[in-house]
C-alpha cells in the first residue's frame, strides 16, 4: 500500500473531528477512565518535541481504553498566565492577551497535527474569565474558612522580574522565570495555609498509585519531623526563647543558642544590649544575602555574640551564650535554635571558630577533631546516662520536660505556608478590598469576576508595586460592607493558582453556576492517571491536592485525593546529548518533523528512543528506522493470503498480549520492538491473513492512528480503527509448543536439541542420544547416569 503521509494524516484527523471520534460523553453507562496530562504553557517559542513526548504516553493509554470499551476523557487546555508572558509582551510592546490569543493558537496548531486524541470541545484556558472567576471563587472559599492570611516577611524578591517569589519558586537563590539572583526584602505577602493540611496529605500519599520516588519526594518537601518545643529562660529578663529540636535528648550538651538577626527579641531590648550596632551591622549584610546563601551548610561561619542577653540551660540550669547568625531563618520554626556542638557539625564548626564549650553527651566518637553524629551511650546527662536507645533517651526527656513544665512534645514541618501574591499584571486579580473601616473585606461571590483591567502600559512599579496600582479605576472602589470608600487590592495572584483546579474545571467547562456540575465531578473522579514532569511533582502537585482537600472537606468534590494513579515521562535532549534550549539551538520543532515524516513517525520514534522515564537524545537515523518500520507495516496490505505460516499464530498472540501489558506499564519501546520483532517474522513467512492483519492494525493504531485507520478501510474494517475492539490474546497460544533443551554429557555442553513442551523424561533421553552431536560422546561407554530437568537441560553421565 504506497501511504501519502501528507494526504492521509490530515483527511483523518478531519474526519475523527467531525465525527466527535474522541469526545468524552458525560455520565455513560460505559466505565469511565479520566486520563490527565500536564496542559502546556503557551510560550511564544511554541512546542518542542518534549511536548510530543510528554502527551504521548497517555495519548496511547487513551486510545487503548477506548478500544476496550472505555469512556474515556483526555482532555487539553492551557495555562496561559505568568511572567514568560508578560515579559515577553514588556519587550516587545504587543499585550500579553493578543499574545496568549496567539502563542494558543500556535500550539493548538501543533497538537492538531501530530493527531492527539484530545476531546477539543473540553478545553480550558486559565485566563478566560469564565475559568479565572472559580480560581477567584475558591480563593474566596478558602479565605472564609480561613486559610488566607497576611504578614509582613523577608520574601524572595527578584529586581529583574520585579516580583516576589516563594521558596519553591526561587530554589536555590535563583529565579524560576529569568534565572537572576534574588534578594531577601520586607513586604506584606498574602499567604495560603497549606500546612494545615500537611498531615492530610502525607496521609493521602498511603491510598495513591503514584511512582516511588513521586512519594519520596512529597515526603521530603512536606518534611515532618517530631521532636520536642523547649523554653530557654533569660538571664537578665522575665523572656524565654522557645526553641523545637528533633533531639530533646541532647539537652545537656546545650552549650549555645543561636537567634535569627531579625528575631524581635532584639529590637525589643535594644536599650539593654551592649553591642547593638554590631547586631544592626550584621543584620544589614544578612539583608543583602539570599535565603539560599543564608542556609548553606557549606560556608564560613559567621555570627555576633550579644552582649547583654544570656539563655538558662533549662535542664543544667548553666548559662550559655545567645549569638545571632545569618543561617538562622524567622521563617523557619521559631527563629531560635539550641546549639550542640558535640553532635552537630555546624555547630561544631562554630563552636570551633568563636571558641565555645564543647561537651559530649553521646559516647563513640572524638569530639576534639569532629562532631560525632551516630548513636551511643549517653554520658554528661545526668538522669539519661547509661542510655543507649535513642527513642528511649527522647521519652525520658520529654516526660522531664513535661513534668517541669519547661517543654512538650511537639511537631514541624519543612513546608511552610504558601506565599500566593505577584506584584505584576498578567495574573488572577486577588478579590480583596482593603477599607478603612472594616480592614480586609472580600469580594461578593456575585460580583465575580473580579476582571483584570484592559491597560496599555503593564510594565511593573519600582521596589515590587504591581502596574495594577497604577490604574486608579481600578484601585478606587467601595467596601462592599459598609458601602465607605475603599481600596482593591492590586497584587494578582501566582501563575500555580489556574493549575491547582483545572483537571476539575475539564468535567464541566461551560458551567456558568457551578465550577463543575456535581453529578459530573461524582461520574469522573477521582482522575484515573495522570502523568507529567518530575519538576511538577512537589510544587503543582501538593498545591493541587490541597485546593482540592480543600473543596472535599466543603463537600464540593467527591473524592479526598485528586489523582489516583501518577507517572512521569523523561526528557528529550538535543542531538548533542543537552538539555533542549533555544540559546543554545538544539530544539526540535515537532513541524518540521511531522513536514519530512509525518505525524505517526515523530508519535513512534518520540515512545521508541527509550525508556519512557528516563532522558533520552534525539537520534534522526533511529527516527529513520521508525519510517521503514510503519512503511513495511503499510505494505501488509498486499501480502495477504487465505493461508499463513502456523508459526505465526504464536507469535501473534505472543505479541498481542507484549503489546497489551507494556503499555500498562509504560513500556512502550519494548512494544514497538516486540511489534517491529513480529513483522520480520511476517516477512520471513511471505503472507498473512486478514485476520492476523486486523490484529496488527489494531495494536499498532495507538500509536500511528493515521496509518491504522488507512490500512482499517484497505482491509474492509467497519468504522473507525481507533474506535475497533481492542485485540485478546489466547494464552495457551503464547506459550511455544517446543523448546531448546541442552544436553550435556558428562557436564560439558555438546548439543542443543528442539523438545516438545514438558517433554517426559525417558522421550527427552532418547532424543538427546540419538542426536549425532551427542550419540559421538555416548556410544561404546557405560551410562552410570541419565538426568532430565523438563524444558531446561539433559545430563548424561557415562564412562
Amino acid at each position: 500500500m504506497k501511504y501519502d503521509f501528507k494526504q492521509v494524516e490530515p483527511k483523518w484527523q478531519k474526519k475523527w473531528e467531525e465525527a466527535g471520534v474522541f469526545h468524552a460523553q458525560d455520565i455513560s453507562d460505559k466505565p469511565k477512565y479520566y486520563n490527565l496530562v500536564e496542559f502546556p504553557y503557551p510560550s511564544g517559542a511554541g512546542m518542542h518535541v518534549g511536548h510530543i513526548k510528554a502527551y504521548s504516553g497517555l495519548e496511547v493509554v487513551s486510545r487503548k481504553r477506548r478500544m476496550q470499551g472505555y469512556n474515556v476523557m483526555f482532555p487539553i487546555g492551557f495555562d496561559a498566565y505568568g511572567l514568560p508572558t508578560e515579559n515577553y509582551a514588556i519587550k516587545t510592546g504587543t499585550h500579553p492577551r493578543i499574545v496568549t490569543d496567539r502563542n494558543i493558537e500556535k500550539f493548538t496548531s501543533q497538537l492538531k497535527r501530530v493527531g492527539f486524541s484530545f476531546d477539543w470541545s473540553r478545553v480550558v484556558d486559565t485566563t478566560e474569565e469564565s475559568y479565572y472567576r472559580w480560581t477567584q471563587w475558591i480563593f474566596l472559599k478558602m479565605m472564609d474558612h480561613g486559610l488566607v492570611f497576611r504578614d509582613t516577611a523577608l520574601v524572595n524578591y527578584c529586581p529583574s522580574c520585579k516580583v516576589v517569589l516563594s521558596n519553591e519558586d526561587s530554589q536555590g537563590g535563583k529565579c524560576d522565570i529569568c534565572h537572576s539572583d534574588i534578594v531577601q526584602k520586607s513586604k506584606a505577602v498574602w499567604y495560603l495555609r497549606i500546612t494545615e493540611y500537611a498531615d492530610k496529605f502525607l496521609e493521602g500519599l498511603e491510598t495513591v498509585d503514584y511512582l516511588p520516588n513521586v512519594k519520596q519526594q512529597q515526603v521530603n518537601w512536606i518534611g515532618r519531623s517530631t521532636g520536642a518545643f523547649v523554653n530557654f529562660s533569660l538571664k537578665e529578663i522575665d523572656e524565654k526563647l522557645r526553641i523545637y529540636t528533633t533531639r530533646p535528648d541532647t539537652l545537656f550538651g546545650v552549650t549555645f543558642m543561636v537567634i535569627a538577626p531579625e528575631h524581635p527579641i532584639i529590637e525589643a531590648n535594644r536599650d539593654r544590649i551592649r553591642n547593638i550596632d554590631a547586631l544592626d551591622a550584621y543584620k544589614e549584610e544578612c539583608a543583602k544575602k539570599t535565603e539560599f546563601e543564608r542556609t548553606q551548610l557549606v560556608k564560613d561561619k559567621t555570627g555576633v555574640c550579644i552582649d547583654g542577653l544570656t539563655a538558662i540551660n533549662p535542664v543544667s540550669g548553666k548559662e550559655i551564650p545567645i549569638y545571632i547568625s545569618d543561617y538562622v531563618m524567622m521563617g523557619y520554626g521559631t527563629g531560635a535554635i539550641m546549639a550542640v556542638p558535640a553532635h552537630d557539625e555546624r555547630d561544631w564548626a562554630f563552636a570551633k571558630k568563636f571558641g565555645i564549650d564543647i561537651i559530649e553527651v553521646i559516647k563513640g566518637g572524638n569530639i576534639a577533631e569532629g562532631a560525632y553524629t551516630g548513636d551511643g551511650e549517653m554520658v554528661n546527662s545526668d538522669f539519661l546516662n547509661g542510655y543507649t536507645n535513642k527513642k528511649d533517651s527522647i521519652a525520658r526527656m520529654l516526660e522531664q520536660l513535661e513534668a517541669e513544665g519547661i517543654g512538650e512534645k511537639g511537631v514541624q514541618y519543612k513546608m511552610k505556608d504558601w506565599a500566593f501574591n505577584r506584584q505584576r499584571y498578567w495574573g488572577e486579580p486577588i478579590p480583596i478590598v482593603h477599607c478603612p473601616h472594616c480592614g480586609i473585606v472580600g469580594v461578593p461571590y456575585e460580583e465575580l469576576p473580579l476582571r483584570l483591567p484592559a491597560v496599555e502600559n503593564f510594565e511593573p512599579g519600582e521596589g515590587g508595586e504591581s502596574p495594577l496600582a497604577k490604574i486608579e479605576s481600578f484601585v478606587n472602589c467601595k467596601c462592599p460592607k459598609c458601602g465607605g470608600d475603599a481600596k482593591r487590592e492590586t497584587d494578582t495572584m501566582p501563575q500555580w493558582a489556574g493549575s491547582s483546579w483545572y483537571f476539575l474545571r475539564y468535567i464541566d467547562p461551560h458551567n456558568d453556576k457551578a465550577l463543575a456540575d456535581p453529578e459530573k465531578l461524582k461520574y469522573w473522579l477521582p482522575v484515573d492517571w495522570y502523568n507529567g514532569g518530575m519538576e511538577h511533582v512537589t510544587r503543582h502537585m501538593i498545591y493541587s491536592r490541597f485546593w482540592h482537600k480543600f473543596l472535599y472537606d466543603l463537600g464540593i468534590v467527591p473524592t479526598s485525593e485528586p489523582y489516583a494513579k501518577r507517572t512521569a515521562q523523561g526528557l528529550i535532549l538535543g542531538p548533542d546529548g543537552d538539555k533542549m534550549s533555544k540559546s543554545k539551538g538544539n530544539v526540535v520543532d515537532p513541524n518540521d518533523v511531522v513536514d519530512v515524516y509525518g505525524a505517526d513517525v515523530l508519535r513512534t520514534y518520540v515512545l521508541f528512543m527509550g525508556d519512557y522515564a528516563s532522558a533520552a537524545p534525539w537520534n534522526e537515523s533511529s527516527m529513520k528506522g521508525c519510517k521503514r518500520f510503519l512503511d513495511r507495516i503499510g505494505d501488509l496490505v498486499d501480502m495477504i493470503s487465505d493461508q499463513s505460516d502456523p508459526k505465526l499464530e504464536s507469535a501473534f498472540h505472543k505479541t498481542v498480549k507484549k503489546v497489551s501489558l507494556d503499555i500498562e506499564e509504560l513500556k512502550f519501546n519494548t512494544a514497538i520492538a516486540s511489534m517491529m520483532d513480529l513483522l520480520n517474522k511476517i516477512y520471513d513467512a511471505g503472507s498473512l491473513t486478514r485476520e492476523q492483519l486486523s490484529m496488527l492494525i489494531r495494536i499498532v493504531s495507538p500509536f500511528a492512528p493515521h496509518l491504522a485507520e488507512e490500512m482499517w478501510t484497505d482491509i474492509g474494517g467497519e468504522g473507525f480503527c481507533s474506535l475497533a475492539k481492542w485485540p485478546e490474546w489466547d494464552e495457551a497460544k503464547t506459550v511455544d509448543s517446543t523448546v531448546e533443551v541442552a544436553v550435556q554429557v558428562n557436564g560439558k555442553l555438546r548439543a542443543t536439541i528442539a523438545l516438545p513442551l514438558n517433554c517426559p523424561k525417558d522421550e527427552a533421553i532418547a532424543t538427546a542420544k540419538a542426536d549425532p552431536r551427542v550419540a559421538a560422546f555416548v556410544d561404546g561407554k557405560t551410562v552410570i547416569k541419565e538426568i532430565s530437568v523438563p524444558n531446561k537441560i539433559v545430563n548424561i553421565v557415562v564412562k
